[in-house]
């Protein structure tokens, strides 16, 4: 069971990655940048948001035990 609560958190914080970096990437090319630049800011925002997920994993691991 908490096997299967690890792996269905894992796979929403990677699918709100994704929908944030597509977004990140949306906007970027519609204000004009081009596509390299557009897939450096979606690639950038994709990091961050598992980097920040990662940050927020591991302290709530640190308070929780």
């Amino acid at each position: 069971m908490a096997v299967a609560v690890v792996l269905l958190t894992i796979t929403v914080v990677f699918v709100i990655a994704l929908l944030a970096a597509a977004g990140a990437g949306t906007l970027a090319r519609m204000e004009g940048a081009t596509y390299p630049s557009a897939l450096t800011r979606a690639a950038t925002t994709f990091a961050t948001v598992i980097t920040l997920a990662a940050a927020v994993t591991a302290t709530l691991t640190t308070l929780l035990t």
